[in-house]
């Protein structure tokens, strides 16, 4: 994978997003910025629990970042954050899944998997769901928030025992409710 760079984003889903920022720390400019840039990504029709978009806010410049499964989401999020006020620059670094017929079937299992176990049905709940299933050539990224680190380790051994995986890198955050 090309991730040599480390970004310092947080996901979109539940948590604010950190900024490197040229206006002041806080400002009220930058925190609307980052308010709406969060909010018009939240609301891409096709963005769904497949996809993982992140972003930072670097004074009128925002990157984006992440994996898609559709070539349109990555563009419709750069147009969508292009027309917030106060957004000059926009850096697209999102990354298109390769379309795979066995990446479409471990997605499907993986998410009974995790959203259709008992201890984790509460994450399947709402429109946006926190955890997010990332399938590229078979190799599983877990991306996202979950109450606790029992949570945690229940989603990643779940993911685990689906056949059909190669490997499973679990980056959930701990956020307690």
């Amino acid at each position: 994978m090309k991730r040599n760079l480390v970004f310092l984003v947080v996901l979109l889903v539940a948590l604010p997003t950190l900024t490197f920022s040229q206006m002041e720390p806080g400002s009220p400019a930058q925190a609307r910025i980052q308010q709406e840039v969060r909010h018009e990504l939240l609301m891409l029709p096709y963005f769904g629990v497949f996809d993982n978009i992140e972003y930072g806010v670097d004074g009128d410049t925002v990157t984006l970042l992440g994996d898609v499964t559709r070539a349109t989401l990555k563009s419709d999020a750069e147009n969508v954050v292009k027309r917030i006020e106060g957004v000059q620059h926009v850096v697209n670094k999102i990354e298109v899944l390769p379309p795979s017929p066995m990446d479409d079937q471990l997605r499907l299992a993986l998410y009974r998997a995790i959203y259709g176990f008992p201890a984790l049905e509460k994450y399947a709940l709402g429109v946006q769901k926190p955890i997010r299933i990332i399938v590229k050539n078979g190799h599983v990224t877990l991306e996202g928030v979950v109450d606790s680190e029992a949570d945690k380790n229940l989603a990643g051994v779940r993911a685990n025992a689906v056949p059909g995986i190669f490997s499973v890198t679990n980056n959930l955050r701990v956020v307690p409710s």
